[in-house]
């Protein structure tokens, strides 16, 4: 249908150190996952903070780390939960998407960890995913669970800057990546085991309507993690790929992020000098990758102006 995309080649930019390969301990997130998946930790949900800093979590162990520009990594925290998604507010607190607690907030100068939203009209969460702010302050975020072809429930919630709770979608066969295009009219959900990417319209009243399959993909485990770039086009991470893939704002394929080591590229966020270099989380080989890009990302809301 298109033309193969360019290739953009990734180098490594930080590897997760053997002191915090062998964590020691049960994971029970590990013990219900298919074989094939990483013993050593499970890499996502990277964010910057505004000092350059790149905060990712470790799913099945519980654990938050915090990498310098330089590439030192720091644990901040081991708890007892399983952080899938981490973006950060723009007055500093930093949000955790985690499988097994919900929502919850993160201190990261004493590593405590404390929730926000564990159920919605009194109903238990499935166990969220992942996380985007709108510029306003709003929180949108994925509620997976265990859903796909086989059971199409999960669901979409916006957490207004208020307080309130909105369930936009609630027939999602295993949504996981999310994000918001610049305008902030169109939210992008990735839907993992259709093995394709949703794209909402934001209408008034905080509602969604004619909500479409923006992109179709094959192969690999389907899409991951979601970025978007300044000018509109959408990052998607094809996990068991090896591969980001890009596109413009009209879907049509741009780009091939190839990885340099291993195939489950998880998640991604821009970064370091003008914005245009892309850090990816690669589970497999426990690394960050990094690929420089011709455009610049769309700055997180961690980066705005109180």
């Amino acid at each position: 249908m298109f033309a193969p995309p360019p290739v953009i080649e990734t180098e490594v930019f930080a590897r997760l150190p053997e002191k915090f390969r062998s964590p020691g301990k049960r994971s029970e997130w590990l013990e219900e996952q298919p074989r094939g998946n990483p013993c050593h930790s499970l890499l996502e949900g990277p964010s910057f903070d505004r000092d350059g800093n790149l905060y990712l979590v470790d799913i099945p162990f519980g654990r938050v780390f915090r990498l310098s520009p330089q590439g030192d990594w720091t644990l901040i925290t081991e708890y007892d939960g399983e952080p899938n998604g981490l973006k950060i507010h723009r007055d500093g607190r930093i949000f955790i998407a985690d499988y097994k607690n919900g929502i919850v907030l993160l201190d990261p100068d004493s590593g405590a960890v404390t929730p926000v939203l564990e159920r919605v009209h009194l109903e238990r969460l499935k166990a969220v995913n992942d996380l985007v702010f709108a510029s306003n302050g709003d929180l949108y975020f994925t509620d997976q669970g265990l859903t796909g072809l086989h059971d199409p429930t999960g669901r979409v919630f916006c957490l207004r800057a208020n307080g309130d709770v909105d369930c936009l979608l609630d027939n999602v066969p295993s949504p996981n990546g999310i994000v918001l295009n610049p305008a902030e009219t169109m939210l992008y959900v990735a839907v993992t085991r259709a093995n394709s990417v949703w794209r909402a319209p934001l209408m008034p009243r905080g509602r969604v309507a004619k909500v479409q399959n923006f992109i179709q993909l094959s192969g690999g485990g389907g899409p991951d993690g979601l970025a978007m770039d300044s000018e509109g086009g959408l990052f998607v991470a094809h996990i068991g790929m090896g591969a980001i893939w890009g596109f413009t704002p009209r879907g049509e394929p741009a780009f091939r992020i190839q990885s340099c080591e291993g195939l489950h590229n998880t998640n991604m966020a821009f970064g370091g000098p003008e914005n245009r270099d892309l850090y990816i989380t690669e589970s497999e080989s426990g690394c960050i990758l990094r690929a420089r890009l011709p455009v610049a990302g769309q700055p997180m809301f961690s980066h705005m102006e109180v």
